[in-house]
């Protein structure tokens, strides 16, 4: 069992930087999966970007690549989002999320918002 809390979000301008922060609790943070994903009003939850349990292994879904890297520190049970270059169209609520193995997300935050104005 794990419990996260997101952090970070706010409003900035197009071509501004956030940086996301999610908080785990319980001592086996290190041992799960980790993964964001946004969702803008009106549409379906979508991937961000994922880390593997080391760190040594990052994905990323194609309109956030080269702009937003996924990092964590398992010392702090800390997951991040560096998000540089925002565009209006990432505004939506960020959730981090995290799982066992190859297993679907089990544990969810509750979001934190991120308004990009033009």
């Amino acid at each position: 069992q794990v419990q996260l809390v997101e952090s970070g979000g706010g409003l900035v301008q197009a071509g501004g930087s956030l940086r996301l922060s999610c908080a785990a609790s319980g001592r086996t943070f290190s041992s799960y999966g980790m993964g964001w994903f946004r969702q803008a009003p009106g549409k379906e939850r979508e991937f961000v970007a994922a880390i593997n349990y080391s760190g040594s292994n990052t994905y990323y879904a194609d309109s956030v690549k080269g702009r937003f890297t996924i990092s964590r520190d398992n010392a702090k049970n800390t997951m991040y989002l560096q998000m540089n270059s925002l565009k209006p169209e990432d505004t939506a609520v960020y959730y981090c999320a995290a799982r066992s193995g190859r297993a679907a997300y089990d544990f969810w935050g509750q979001g934190t918002q991120v308004t990009v104005s033009s």
